[in-house]
């Protein structure tokens, strides 16, 4: 299984959703960073090795991503998004096509060879066209904040899920989120600022919050 995670607008916490699931997961996970944030919400130091920025921007085979993954736990791994070599085409939006395809195809056959999934931190803003064509679920992480459902609904990417990151006091009912987006929600989870600390401490990987486990184990079964 291969799942892309957005966010139409920032403030959703993209990053820390998009890895709980890889952490919470029971099967082997490969955790893809196009946003360059996931060391630092992990608690990690920078990965010293090339990352998925510089293969996008190079015309190397896809089983030299093999050689960029970095352990992160007995289950789960990370491709960093580390650019070492600055070019307009090694931003993910920008990558030609073909690169996209290659690197879905990629991520299917090693989803399929460990029997694992591959969660894709897209952040915020539309995701590659090419890689949204690719992969079996495209889930928006979200707020139930009408601008940020009045941009995802401008996207060209559509959902096929929805995470909702509640909280108290917005006029926007789960309902409505659906509606505005034409893709059923996935899990929800409640504002809770022991996550917040969490990563300020860098434990979302060692000892993440009950709530957000609970939460997300779900989604990641």
């Amino acid at each position: 299984m291969v799942t892309l995670c957005w966010a139409a607008k920032g403030g959703s916490g993209t990053t820390v959703v998009t890895t709980t699931l890889a952490l919470e997961s029971t099967r082997p996970a490969l955790l893809v960073d196009l946003a360059g944030d996931i060391p630092a919400v992990l608690g990690m130091a920078e990965p010293d090795r090339p990352g998925i920025a510089d293969w996008l921007d190079s015309d190397g085979a896809p089983t030299q991503l093999d050689d960029l993954l970095v352990d992160i736990d007995d289950l789960t791994v990370l491709l960093p998004y580390r650019e070492q070599h600055h070019s307009a085409m090694s931003q993910p939006n920008v990558a030609a096509p073909a690169r996209w395809s290659a690197l879905g195809a990629w991520f299917d056959a090693w989803a399929q060879n460990v029997g694992g999934e591959v969660w894709i931190d897209a952040g915020t803003g539309p995701p590659p066209p090419g890689l949204a064509a690719c992969v079996e679920h495209r889930w928006l992480i979200t707020r139930p904040c009408y601008l940020s459902l009045r941009q995802a609904a401008r996207d060209a990417v559509r959902p096929t899920g929805v995470v909702l990151v509640d909280e108290p006091g917005r006029a926007l009912r789960a309902r409505d989120v659906e509606r505005a987006t034409g893709a059923p929600i996935v899990t929800r989870l409640l504002i809770d600022p022991r996550v917040a600390r969490s990563v300020d401490a860098g434990l979302l990987s060692s000892r993440p919050p009950f709530t957000i486990r609970r939460s997300l184990r779900r989604a990641a079964a």
